[in-house]
């Protein structure tokens, strides 16, 4: 097993407990994903947040899930077609808070518990969207990870924010998200092949893909935390307890 002293990544510099899937949500109660409510609720409980940053016009980090906004907005439409002035005049379907800036995200938290952001790419080159995320992230007081499905954004981070604690996510790949990517990138995205590049503080792999030999080796080999995601259900949770190091929580208190 590869030493501590021999891995380049940063650790994670405070002690593992359950991570609110893009907060504490409750959409019953008019609590939605990624606002300041669901944010206030899981700092409230004292829990780790997870939320994703996905870019709007000209690269500009705000913190949603999807590419659009159907889902969850008034209105339709991709948020990279709008600015984050324009973002806030949106009205969410169920809730009255606004989408908020990674900026206005980060002054809410203010370091009172830690944060594992999650970069939302299409796979692309990494560019000023990255760029404006590690600028936002060396500038921050408080406990704070990046991570990505998308190893080349989690590269990025390395080379231009080395201090902050990065993660892959990933799962077996065998559903027809991301479609454009061929099968043979797929499997190496399933087997965490970008691990000696990335050089992980962590990995976050499918609950309902563990025990999955490719993420279990890793943390064998380097020692890097294995997080699991989204765990949901009393069997998830059994599960994880014998295979995760820390588990990404939605629909109960855990």
């Amino acid at each position: 097993m590869t030493s501590d002293a021999a891995r380049r990544a940063p650790a994670l510099g405070w002690p593992l407990g359950p991570v609110a899937h893009r907060g504490l949500h409750n959409a019953g109660k008019g609590c939605i994903e990624n606002t300041g409510s669901a944010f206030l609720a899981a700092i409230a409980k004292g829990y780790a947040i997870e939320c994703d940053l996905q870019a709007a016009k000209d690269g500009h980090p705000v913190v949603f899930h999807d590419e659009t906004l159907d889902r969850l907005m008034t209105v339709r439409g991709l948020v990279a077609e709008h600015t984050p002035a324009q973002l806030k005049q949106l009205t969410y379907k169920a809730t009255a808070d606004r989408i908020l800036t990674l900026d206005e995200f980060l002054e809410l938290v203010g370091g009172r518990v830690p944060l594992f952001i999650e970069i939302k790419t299409l796979f692309g080159a990494p560019g000023i969207f990255e760029q404006r995320i590690a600028e936002r992230f060396k500038a921050y007081q408080g406990p704070l990870a990046a991570m990505s499905f998308d190893p080349k954004a989690v590269i990025a981070m390395r080379q231009i924010a080395p201090h902050i604690p990065r993660g892959l996510i990933s799962y077996r790949w065998d559903d027809d998200w991301m479609p454009q990517l061929p099968s043979t990138e797929r499997q190496k995205l399933a087997a965490l092949a970008d691990a000696p590049e990335v050089d992980p503080s962590f990995i976050a792999y499918d609950i309902d893909d563990l025990p999955e030999p490719a993420p279990l080796a890793l943390r064998d080999r380097t020692g890097v935390k294995l997080f699991t995601w989204t765990v949901k259900t009393p069997e998830q949770r059994e599960r994880a307890r014998h295979y995760a190091d820390a588990i990404i929580f939605e629909g109960f208190e855990a």
